[in-house]
């Protein structure tokens, strides 16, 4: 059986990037299915657009960005049609499970969840997909500095609670 080289330009690709853009996404969304959701959706629609190449982790991040915010925009106007009353079933972890116990994904994810939202989601970006601050600064529409400043304050922050806590 011939493997079509697109195909292993794609399985190498998402094995470089699934997990540090699944990261993002559990970020982006409520729960750990809808981050799968809106991962697979932003995958094929990256995939896609850039011609069956590999996409460029800028466009998949937007497109994750983009994707979560209209499914949590579905989500609420679906929410209030049916004046449902969402049970909180806890927070899903946004890093993969730790096979040596998961105390330090643990304290890490605290640390990150306790940053505010801009903070949380430059560090997110810079640290686990990988993008320029130039990427995150047009991904997010805030100026080059701002994205610098809320980085530079957002480890600064990890730095002290994470300190806090192995006292």
């Amino acid at each position: 059986m011939e493997v079509h080289p697109q195909a292993e330009i794609w399985d190498g690709w998402l094995e470089a990037n699934a997990s540090r853009l699944l990261v993002y996404a559990r970020q982006q969304t409520r729960c750990g299915s809808d981050a799968e959701d809106v991962l697979q959706e932003a995958l094929v629609e990256a995939w896609e657009r850039s011609g069956g190449q590999a996409p460029p982790i800028a466009l998949v991040v937007a497109t994750i960005r983009r994707r979560a915010i209209d499914l949590a925009r579905s989500s609420d106007r679906r929410a209030r049609r049916e004046d449902a009353v969402v049970a909180e079933a806890g927070e899903e972890p946004w890093f993969e499970p730790d096979p040596t116990g998961g105390e330090s994904r643990r304290l890490l994810e605290d640390a990150v969840k306790r940053l505010p939202e801009a903070q949380q989601e430059v560090v997110t970006l810079k640290t686990w997909s990988g993008l320029t601050f130039q990427e995150i600064a047009t991904l997010t529409r805030s100026p080059l500095n701002t994205v610098t400043s809320r980085y530079r304050y957002g480890l600064e922050a990890l730095k002290k609670l994470l300190h806090e806590v192995i006292k």
